[in-house]
């Protein structure tokens, strides 16, 4: 029997998760949405992969997940039940706009060396959503993300990182871990659950 350390009571307004990952990303982001309920919170994902691969991937995913799973396109809304993963070559950030979600996609330069970055992502999460937001970052060589998940921890948005054992690479996880980021280390057979745990509140009140 697992212990999560979760919120008590509903986020504050409409939740969004925010995913960030790289190297080995592709497969464990498979393993957190996949069984997710088709009712979740919408989710936004950035993983480092370039232009091309990223409407594939969102494809697979959605052939295996019970949420939709599409490629976002600039002004593309967020919503229960959808997944919207950063188009390859393009910043994607989530925009708020009278209490509604949506995303921009910009084709901008790196950023943290990365276009898609999760910084961009994670920070725009942190100004647009706070203290209502779920970050989850998980395996990637490097450190994008990290800063962005600080941002949103100060924000008042629910951490989590994915535990070595459990990455790939323990690169991106271990930098958020180390600036005091992540609020919750986890492995990645964990997080699903934590994240259904999280969101329970909110679910239960709709």
């Amino acid at each position: 029997m697992h212990e999560y350390r979760i919120s008590p009571s509903p986020p504050h307004g409409e939740p969004l998760i925010a995913i960030g990952a790289s190297t080995g990303g592709t497969e464990a982001i498979l393993a957190v949405v996949q069984n997710l309920p088709a009712d979740m919170p919408g989710i936004v994902v950035t993983q480092h992969m370039p232009a091309g691969f990223t409407e594939m991937y969102a494809e697979r995913l959605n052939r295996l997940c019970q949420m939709e799973v599409r490629e976002a396109k600039n002004g593309d809304r967020l919503h229960r039940g959808l997944i919207l993963i950063a188009p390859g070559d393009y910043q994607m950030r989530v925009v708020n706009i009278g209490g509604e979600y949506s995303v921009s996609c910009r084709k901008e330069a790196k950023v943290s060396g990365h276009c898609p970055s999760v910084n961009v992502l994670f920070d725009s999460v942190a100004s647009s959503v706070g203290r209502s937001a779920i970050g989850v970052l998980l395996t990637g060589m490097g450190a994008d993300g990290a800063a962005g998940l600080l941002r949103m921890r100060q924000s008042g948005a629910y951490t989590i990182g994915q535990d070595e054992a459990s990455s790939v690479v323990y690169g991106m996880p271990m930098e958020a871990y180390k600036l005091g980021a992540v609020q919750q280390q986890a492995a990645l057979r964990d997080i699903p659950d934590i994240l259904l745990h999280h969101v329970a509140p909110y679910r239960a009140a709709r």
